[in-house]
């Protein structure tokens, strides 16, 4: 997925470098120094990966702004690590935060599932999904198999969900608990156990939800 990326980053050497990465990675960067040019350009970007430490306007100030408009997606991508600016960041509306220096394969794994959540929140209310007999209505946050209400819990029905996205394609583990919880917790990773086994007895369909040995899951059959 090809993500419109607007960098706000006073430091040139460190937005110079991260443009750079995620050009190589095929997604289009704007990258601007200063709070209020982030408030102007902020429409044209699919995502928003913000410092806090700007020269004009503290980011917190400059996320708050965003959110009072905007419902782009947000990473926090700043040194200011202590839990208050978490805090602080995380309640003004940013979708994730992350404390400099950030590995860059993490970084791209976090824009994808703050993008995805971002689409899938966004998914028209009427669009369904049919994999053989079982209908997974997105919008009204229903399931039918063979035409029968099968009643999932609110994380079965999320999980199944990002699956159903993407059907006949495999979604890591990761992936999906960033989607569904946010975060790829230790705890997390044993929750989801739990639900796909409750979301597999549900669904009753030998083979359609798949595990994909080291990697993750794809619902249809091969």
């Amino acid at each position: 997925m090809t993500v419109r990326v607007l960098l706000v980053e006073d430091d040139a050497g460190v937005a110079g470098a991260l443009a750079e990465s995620l050009h190589a990675r095929g997604h289009p960067v704007t990258s601007v120094g200063r709070g209020a040019d982030a408030l102007h350009r902020h429409r044209d970007a699919d995502l928003v990966l913000l410092d806090l430490g700007l020269p004009d306007l503290d980011g917190l100030d400059v996320l708050r702004k965003i959110r009072a408009v905007s419902p782009v997606p947000v990473i926090v991508l700043t040194a200011r690590g202590d839990e208050r600016s978490v805090v602080r960041g995380l309640r003004l509306g940013a979708d994730d935060y992350l404390t400099k220096p950030v590995r860059l394969a993490e970084l791209l794994a976090r824009m994808d599932a703050v993008v995805r959540r971002a689409v899938a929140r966004d998914t028209p209310a009427g669009e369904v999904v049919r994999v053989e007999d079982v209908e997974i209505d997105l919008g009204a946050r229903r399931v039918l198999v063979g035409g029968h209400d099968i009643g999932l819990t609110t994380k079965e029905f999320e999980i199944l969900a990002v699956l159903a996205a993407r059907p006949g394609t495999a979604v890591s583990r990761q992936q999906l608990m960033d989607e569904v919880w946010g975060d790829a917790y230790l705890a997390v990773s044993r929750s989801l156990d739990v639900h796909l086994t409750g979301l597999r007895a549900k669904l009753d369909r030998p083979g359609l939800l798949t595990t994909i040995r080291g990697f993750g899951y794809r619902l249809g059959r091969d």
